[in-house]
């Protein structure tokens, strides 16, 4: 819901031309909400396997197999360094895994701890992971790019290293032996947007394919049985859907809901209330990446990688509710933080409102959680946000997040440049970055992004369009669509699920869960009534009344009984 400071955004429909190409799909809906997407050619739609490019277009794979490859043969030790966020989990358990399917001996993986370790292959990890023997093998995955000193340390303390990542890489790249990363200069390959998982699965494919050279008779494990661990991944790291990862995450989710899922993920998906068998992308986003990923904010994400190798339905159960029981404990940490930087932002003399930029920190925030509070206040506010907590060594650690057209990294790599030493560390993507400072250049680190995001932001990022794919017919608004629509995807960043707008009269509603409003409302020219949620809207509205309203149409299952229901996102009186 929008907040008072800003300016209410105005709804627009999207511009559709629907290209002849599209002309075999038989729904008109189908139609304009893949036209609407860019979607110009019906293989865009296909998410079949044998579409997916080949893995030799990666700059760095062939020599990244080999590494693997020698080491295997040798029976060295090879390392797995992850990250502690569900991309990470999901990669190391996926290389683990398929290193020891493939025959690999010596596989270990070690995960940073967010506050003792920081972030990627860092000094601090080689410390804790010790000495390598002669060719000993350092994996890293969803980390690694802007690992300098952490690459130079393992090589120092005797590792080769393997840097698999798919972050947007510093000036300089580390010197590892191999750098698997699409986003690498140099390097063609078309899946930009892969997630750190889906970069792991294509390595872990070129180093099957370079065993199945030269082990013709070796039995070897099927890639695409790992495709769950792709689409958890993909999805909760939120990078953009593009077709490669369409595919990725379309045939992962066809795994799960024929009950093929590892027994880790259908452990996730139970404990989170989700049925396995109609799992869309949306459920992975909401119920199990949280719960992956709070244990890394919180704990300690070998909890989440035990529970994805779990080999039993038991073991699965048991790491799935120790990762609920965190998740819970992280709402609770994160609800009275956030309600800590609401009262801070209220108490400025400056209403956000009249600021290009919000900082907020505080003495005894959890730097797990500061990501989650900069991107609920962004949501809120329309503005760039960095939030703060104590982090090692006496420094802050910050998490930064973006609105659409603002680069944040760009625009900290500015500060950088205008105000060296001011930061201490930085690193990120377009709309989410991390930094380090120290406390006493909070004030001065404030004013210089602020005076930075000024000079780049425009009266569009400010007041963005709610852009919509207009208004379903009252025919439209039943189960059978709802159904379409959800088989239509998989639906997430740069293929948005389908939203719509219209005009409902308010026939009933009432507060559920303290923070939730239901509604039974209806549509003009119809008869009956249909159900609708707003979540963290606990303001009534005035029965009777006609309201527009900015709604996904969902399939809602109660007591085993299907129905249509619309999840409203905005609400504005006629």
């Amino acid at each position: 819901m929008s907040h008072d400071d800003a300016v209410p955004a105005r709804i627009v429909e999207r511009r559709v031309e629907i290209p002849p190409s599209l002309g075999a799909i038989q729904s008109p809906l189908l139609q304009r909400l893949y036209a609407g997407r860019g979607v110009t050619t019906a293989e865009e739609l296909d998410y079949g396997l044998r579409g997916l490019p080949h893995f030799s277009g990666l700059r760095g794979i062939d020599t990244a197999s080999e590494l693997i490859d020698v080491a295997m043969q040798g029976g060295h030790r090879i390392l797995v360094v992850g990250d502690f966020d569900a991309d990470g989990a999901t990669s190391t358990a996926l290389v683990c895994d398929l290193l020891e399917a493939m025959g690999a001996a010596r596989v270990s993986y070690f995960l940073p701890h967010r506050a003792r370790h920081g972030y990627g292959l860092s000094p601090a990890v080689v410390e804790a992971v010790g000495a390598g023997e002669p060719g000993d093998l350092i994996v890293t995955v969803d980390n690694g790019i802007a690992s300098l000193a952490g690459v130079a340390a393992a090589q120092r303390a005797g590792w080769r290293v393997l840097v698999c990542d798919h972050h947007l890489p510093g000036e300089a790249l580390p010197k590892a032996e191999a750098i698997v990363n699409p986003n690498q200069p140099g390097c063609e390959f078309v899946g930009k947007a892969l997630a750190g998982v889906g970069v792991a699965f294509y390595l872990m494919a070129a180093v099957r394919a370079r065993l199945a050279r030269s082990e013709p008779k070796c039995a070897l494990p099927r890639l695409s049985d790992y495709l769950d661990l792709v689409a958890v991944g993909t999805v909760a790291d939120v990078v953009r859907l593009d077709h490669l990862n369409r595919m990725l995450v379309s045939q992962g989710l066809r795994r799960i809901r024929r009950g093929l899922a590892r027994p880790g993920i259908a452990a996730l998906i139970e404990v989170a209330g989700r049925d396995a068998s109609r799992l869309n992308a949306a459920d992975i986003g909401f119920a199990v990446g949280p719960r992956l990923n709070a244990a890394g904010r919180l704990e300690d994400m070998s909890i989440g990688v035990a529970c994805l190798r779990a080999r039993d339905a038991a073991s699965a159960r048991a790491t799935a509710s120790e990762l609920a029981s965190i998740n819970r404990q992280r709402q609770s940490v994160q609800r009275r933080m956030q309600g800590e930087a609401d009262a801070a932002l209220e108490a400025l003399e400056r209403r956000p409102a009249e600021r290009a930029a919000l900082v907020v920190h505080s003495d005894d925030w959890h730097e797990g959680i500061v990501g989650l509070i900069a991107s609920r206040l962004r949501e809120r506010h329309g503005r760039p946000v960095v939030a703060f907590a104590p982090g090692a060594n006496g420094r802050l650690k910050g998490s930064a997040r973006s609105i659409a057209g603002l680069h944040i990294r760009d625009a900290l790599a500015a500060v950088d440049a205008r105000h060296p030493g001011l930061i201490d560390q930085f690193g990120g993507h377009a709309q989410a970055a991390g930094l380090v400072l120290s406390p006493d250049v909070v004030d001065a680190f404030e004013q210089a992004l602020e005076a930075t995001v000024a000079q780049r932001l425009t009266a569009e990022m400010l007041s963005p369009d709610i852009v919509t794919d207009g208004s379903l017919a009252v025919q439209e608004l039943d189960l059978e669509t709802a159904k379409l629509l959800e088989a239509s995807g998989p639906w997430g960043n740069g293929f948005e699920e389908p939203l719509f707008h219209g005009l409902f009269e308010i026939v009933s509603q009432r507060i559920v869960g303290e923070r939730h409003l239901k509604l039974e409302v209806r549509h003009p020219q119809a008869s009956h009534t249909i159900e609708a949620m707003v979540f963290n809207h606990a303001d009534l509205l005035e029965t009777g009344a006609v309201y527009r309203l900015v709604y996904r149409l969902a399939v809602n299952v109660f007591r085993e009984r299907m129905s249509a229901n619309l999840i409203v996102s905005t609400i504005r009186p006629d």
